[in-house]
């Protein structure tokens, strides 16, 4: 990829997340391929035969939208298209997904976040351009779907997620509890909570994402305040992840909160996917994580009031953005190609995307789809971060390669394998060569 390409599709992917982020606020990736058939509808309508269509996506995915059973029932009736879905660990999902693209192997439908797709996937190889698609020209704000200049990825949202404590609002409110705003605030709350008998942070680390929530809320909160040209400057080979002190203080937190016993004890074997009934059980009481999990949570139980607030990893710290999450992608190799691009045109019909944005409390991104009325811990959030602008892209909105081994490292930490200091240098040395391999100048 040329330096103007690197350029053009981050300041793409920035720009709509920003855009969002000034208006609303939001919403994680996903497998295998065992069909058979034609590449072509035609087959399906000469014969009559039913075919089957592959739907890669995460585990920790599993509360999309996209896969909700009375859709994919509906779907299959109208069309006699059946949707198989191959679920992946989401521990695995970016190296499943690589090695099923290079040997051919492509699922016909793939359910990832765009701006992970242009460095994970290689996005412009391997997935159809949208642009002519029966829905585009209704699509609302192009940007957060857009890279290189074309559609490449469909969601009905337009919501970014949001990432930082997640917490039950009732057990701060029975323990008399406020929001920290630092992080000798946040372990003063940690020991209340456990000297009430709650477990204070569920960390799922045995799906390595999970253990960066932390770091990229706060490495980007800091140099937003204190070094705006950072991310230029690391992606052009000017600086290191090393060069900032305050990187290794922010993993060096995050470690302290677990050695301190204000976790659960294996961090390393407990998933994500436990963490909605962890909650719903009032066996925990906050979680590093995006605003996704409560609406996992309000899915099941939806008296119980659960709230976010920013990873306080510095005074006043803001709230993080991530990037828009979960959108579909058609790879190119798909088998059954034309049934994938008629999936994606039935959640597209205004019927179906109008129940999505209801049942889930999107932002439409359909011009033709109404956004309904926001739900509370949402409208708290657009009041409390977004509209006072105390929101900050997470580092994933900067970053031009594969994250994979950096949560690798961080999951090394944990088991104590690695200090936070080693964590960066390791980190910087794997960047530097996946930014060499991608020929990104400077490297």
């Amino acid at each position: 990829m040329n330096s103007t390409k690197i350029k053009k599709v981050t300041a793409l992917v920035l720009a709509g997340l920003l855009s969002v982020s000034l208006t609303a606020c939001g919403s994680g990736s996903g497998g295998s391929n065992s069909s058979s058939g034609t590449n072509n509808s035609s087959a399906k309508e000469k014969d009559g035969k039913k075919v089957t269509i592959e739907l890669a996506i995460s585990k920790s995915s599993q509360d999309s939208a996209f896969i909700q059973q009375d859709f994919l029932d509906q779907f299959e009736k109208q069309t006699n298209i059946h949707v198989n879905l191959q679920l992946i660990p989401a521990e695995q999902t970016t190296t499943v997904l690589q090695t099923k693209l290079a040997v051919d192997e492509t699922p016909d439908i793939i359910q990832y976040n765009l701006a992970s797709a242009t460095t994970d996937l290689n996005l412009e190889r391997n997935f159809e351009i949208l642009d002519n698609e029966p829905w585009a020209s209704r699509i609302v704000n192009k940007d957060v779907l857009s890279a290189y200049g074309h559609l490449y990825s469909f969601h009905v949202s337009q919501d970014t997620g949001m990432q930082g404590v997640v917490y039950n609002k009732q057990i701060f409110k029975d323990l008399g509890l406020s929001i920290p705003k630092n992080f000798d605030e946040f372990l003063a709350v940690c020991e209340k909570i456990k000297a009430s008998g709650v477990t204070p942070v569920f960390m799922p680390f045995k799906d390595n994402w999970a253990a960066n929530i932390w770091p990229a809320a706060a490495f980007a909160d800091f140099v937003s305040k204190n070094d705006p040209n950072f991310f230029t400057d690391l992606n052009s080979n000017k600086k290191k992840w090393s060069d900032i002190p305050e990187f290794q203080t922010f993993l060096e937190q995050q470690y302290e909160v677990y050695k301190k016993g204000y976790t659960n004890a294996d961090v390393l074997s407990d998933s994500y996917d436990m963490a909605v009934g962890k909650f719903l059980n009032k066996e925990v009481a906050m979680m590093f994580m995006g605003d996704w999990l409560i609406e996992g949570v309000a899915q099941k139980d939806p008296k119980m009031e659960l709230g976010v607030f920013p990873i306080p990893s510095s005074q006043d710290a803001k709230l993080g953005a991530s990037p828009l999450g979960g959108q579909l992608f058609v790879p190119k190799k798909a088998k059954h190609l034309n049934e994938a691009k008629e999936f994606l045109n039935f959640m597209a019909s205004k019927e179906i995307a109008q129940k999505i944005v209801d049942s889930k409390g999107y932002i439409s991104n359909l011009s033709d789809v109404k956004t309904p009325k926001l739900p509370a811990y949402k409208q708290e959030i657009v009041d409390n971060y977004v509209t006072p602008k105390k929101t900050v892209l997470t580092t994933d909105a900067y970053m031009l390669v594969d994250r994979s081994e950096l949560y690798r490292l961080l999951q090394d930490e944990f088991a104590g394998g690695l200090t936070p200091a080693e964590v960066l240098k390791s980190w910087d040395e794997k960047f530097s060569q996946l930014m060499k391999d991608k020929e990104v100048p400077g490297f």
